[in-house]
Order: C-alpha cells, then structure tokens, then sequence
C-alpha cells in the first residue's frame, strides 16, 4: 500500500469516527470467506456498516481527531480488525451474539467498544451492550412511568361516577393527585440508568 493510499484509508476512517458515535473493534480471524459474507450482510441489513483496515491505520485516524479521547481503545488494535459502526449503540452487540450463536463459534471477538463518550473493553463487555437502551427507549419508559399517575385519576374519577360516591370530583381529583404526585418521583427514580453506567472501566 503506497502513501497516499494509506492517507485515503485514514481519511476515510477519520469521516466515519466523526460521524458515528457508536462502534465497536472486533476480531474476525479465522471466520472464512462465506462467514465474512455472512456478517456483512447481516450488519449491511441492520443498518451497520463493516470497515476492515490496519490497526496503524486506524490509531492514527482516531489520534489525528483527539488522541486523549480514544486513549483508552489503542491497546485493542492488535491481529485482525473489523470496525463496526452502528447508530444504535447495541446493533452490533446483538449482531456479534446472534452471529456467534448461528455459528457455534467465539468469532467476531469484541476487543472494545466505543458508545457515546464510554469505553467498553474486553469480550465480557458484549452481554452488556445487548442490554444498552437507546434514548428513545428510556424516553418512552420515562413517558410509560410518568402516565401511569394520570391514568390511575380518569380511573378514580369513572370509579366515582359509577358508585355514587358522597365526595364531589373535585374532592376525588386532589385525592388521586396527591396520590400520583407523591409517587410519581419514585417512579422517575425507577427508571433504568442511562448506558453510560454500565461502562466497564478503562485497563
């Protein structure tokens, strides 16, 4: 590979570093040509996209855009790799797993991930990106906690008006307010953690 070809390569890694916030250094050693395939299909479908290139290639890339801030990844570039860059920052980790699966085998082998500013290092690390939830699905979890209070007042006011209750609705409404107001903070409290929690730390 001449000069100016390994300055494309690091050009076009530096594009795809800065534009994903997400991706994972994997080893594929020893998959064959048709597993190779395989798994580019599979990441090509779920919206993940496979760029092969030489670990000097690559640490360069990451050091020319913020050396402090990929520190942590450079002792994982070492034998094969493949980067894995995803939007959704479990893709790949359910890809690897399901691939690994299908195949009986330990190959790809995740050496590190990079998700949204956190660090993940080692294989061991891969069962808990699956379990990474994305914005939009703690959003929703917030949003599903936050109704539950609502829901339970329209229930305490069709309650009222189908047994006849003494108390006027509005009495029947700051009951069931009071109820959700204090246990809406312990609900929001409940919510899962956001992904960053979940970051083994850097060796």
């Amino acid at each position: 590979m001449t000069k100016d070809q390994k300055n494309e390569v690091i050009v076009l890694l530096k594009e795809k570093f800065s534009q994903y916030n997400n991706f994972y250094i994997t080893d594929t050693e020893s998959l064959s040509v048709e597993q190779i395939s395989n798994l580019r299909r599979t990441c090509f479908n779920k919206q993940v996209e496979v760029k092969v290139a030489k670990n000097t290639l690559i640490r360069k890339a990451l050091e020319s855009l913020d050396s402090e801030k990929y520190a942590g990844l450079f002792d994982s570039l070492n034998n094969v790799t493949a980067l894995m860059f995803a939007e959704n920052p479990k893709d790949p980790a359910v890809i690897i797993s399901a691939f690994r699966k299908a195949n009986a085998g330990d190959r790809p082998t995740l050496k590190a991930a990079f998700i949204n500013g956190d660090i993940f290092l080692g294989d061991n690390s891969l069962v808990a990106l699956t379990k990474i939830k994305t914005k939009n699905e703690l959003i929703g979890e917030v949003i599903g906690l936050l109704q539950s209070p609502a829901k339970r007042v329209i229930a305490a006011l069709l309650n009222h008006a189908e047994n006849g209750s003494t108390k006027s609705e509005s009495e029947v409404v700051a009951a069931a307010v009071e109820v959700a107001v204090a246990e809406a903070p312990a609900a929001v409290e409940a919510a899962p953690e956001a992904p960053a929690a979940e970051a083994t730390p850097e060796a």
